[in-house]
């Protein structure tokens, strides 16, 4: 299991995204040498955990809890069969493209040590936006990438540092729970009757799915 690149956006203009300014950091680039990782802060007040990243809207993205976006290169394989096109490293907007690592399979909880001091702890998946499919150009993106459940898996940082291309990635922790990133996907998007399980995966959930499991238990019981 490697990294195999990082990725960061630049502010840019888009006729696609609901930004005020119009403005938007999803295309995301390969960059050489090391990249400084740290908590950004609180969603709604920090952006990118990721140095030199652009998050523009800090409604929806950015913060503690989605400070890292990571896919696996196997699933933008799989897209480009699909889709017929090729699809480069950080298309999907993410600021890590992994190699060997099932990512939509991982843990909420699971921790990954990238390089030999950063350690990141999953969170969540990525819910697809309308800007999301303005930037890859596909009709019904945002429906055909839910249906596929394999959203990539945001990360809080827990141990800040350096990371850059060619890292070794290594999953030094699992937890004792089956929630993964996929289910709880699934959970928020396509069938909220999986919200209960989600419980199970305890503060290390995103505490935006925390909530509507919470909620739901208390609409419908478990």
């Amino acid at each position: 299991m490697k990294l195999l690149s990082v990725n960061l956006g630049h502010r840019t203009h888009a006729p696609y995204t609901d930004h005020p300014e119009g403005v938007t950091g999803i295309d995301k680039r390969p960059v050489e040498g090391p990249v400084r990782v740290a908590a950004p802060g609180p969603k709604g007040i920090g952006a990118s955990g990721v140095a030199g990243d652009a998050v523009c809207s800090t409604r929806h993205h950015g913060g503690n809890d989605q400070a890292v976006y990571a896919v696996a290169r196997e699933d933008l394989d799989e897209w480009e069969r699909e889709l017929g096109r090729p699809l480069t490293n950080g298309v999907f907007g993410e600021n890590l493209t992994t190699s060997g690592l099932d990512v939509s399979g991982a843990l909420i909880g699971e921790r990954w040590r990238i390089g030999p001091e950063v350690v990141l702890e999953v969170t969540s998946g990525r819910i697809p936006c309308r800007t999301f499919q303005g930037h890859v150009g596909e009709k019904q993106w945002v429906k055909r990438f839910t249906a596929k459940g394999a959203p990539g898996a945001y990360l809080r940082v827990i141990v800040p540092g350096e990371i850059r291309a060619g890292d070794a990635l290594e999953v030094i922790h699992r937890p004792g729970h089956d929630v993964t990133v996929a289910l709880q996907f699934r959970a928020v998007t396509t069938d909220r009757s999986l919200l209960p399980r989600l419980l199970t995966a305890g503060e290390a959930l995103h505490p935006e799915s925390l909530e509507a499991a919470h909620k739901y238990v208390a609409q419908h019981g478990s």
